[in-house]
């Protein structure tokens, strides 16, 4: 499946639908929409996972962007990782980093 990233803006909440895999061909577009969202001062980033595949390390280098770029007052959540992804997530402990969530009900 084919890479996309969406960005959705709710009140101060970013959120980002990612399907599909996220490798080295596709982390520039999802940098993208992290910078897009970062100009928009969000008070909490939630990544939607639950459609994405496949995680490599360009991927991973570009949530780590995403913390920093976010800041530390943005509390990054990442909902519906599973198998794979969330094993990289894991491995790498960046799951220390953030929410890790099945679902997310806006609050």
């Amino acid at each position: 499946m084919a890479f996309d990233a969406q960005l959705a803006m709710t009140d101060s909440i970013a959120k980002i639908t990612l399907t599909g895999s996220l490798d080295a061909s596709s982390a520039p577009r999802f940098k993208e929409v992290i910078e897009q969202a970062a100009v928009q001062s969000p008070s909490r980033l939630v990544l939607l996972m639950k459609d994405l595949e496949f995680l490599a390390s360009a991927g991973l280098r570009v949530l780590i962007f995403a913390k920093q770029k976010m800041g530390a007052k943005v509390d990054i959540y990442v909902v519906g990782s599973q198998g794979p992804v969330l094993g990289t997530l894991e491995m790498s402990g960046f799951h220390h980093s953030v929410y890790i969530q099945d679902t997310y009900a806006d609050a």
